[in-house]
């Protein structure tokens, strides 16, 4: 997968969501998998494979089992993406929110949102 835009496609699958949110408290096998998803195995097994392929799982062999589990890496690097942005929004929410401090009338709630935000 080519980067955080390919991360994007491959989270950007309902599905492969699904997937993940199931394997957040744990590994799980392909047919738990196929369980809780209502979804062929087939099926399962497809996304499965893109997620793998894109990082976003691991999986170990138990006997005729197949586990699959969370890596933490891709999600950091998302994370790390991500935190420039979320600074810049916080920026610039922090910049409203003086700015909304300042021009609000002089009142006791007002005086309370001054004091919250120094």
């Amino acid at each position: 997968m080519d980067g955080t835009a390919g991360a994007f496609e491959v989270l950007a699958e309902p599905t492969r969501l699904k997937i993940l949110d199931l394997l957040r408290p744990g590994e799980r096998s392909v047919g738990a998998l196929v369980d809780s998803v209502g979804m062929s195995q087939p099926g399962i097994s497809r996304h499965l494979r893109i997620l793998r392929g894109a990082g976003f799982v691991s999986v170990r062999a138990e006997g005729q089992k197949r586990l699959y589990s969370l890596r933490r890496q891709p999600f950091q690097q998302l994370d790390d993406w991500l935190r420039d942005y979320r600074d810049l929004v916080e920026a610039r929410l922090n910049r409203l929110e003086a700015l909304v401090v300042d021009r609000a009338p002089d009142d006791r709630e007002s005086r309370l949102l001054r004091r919250r935000s120094t």
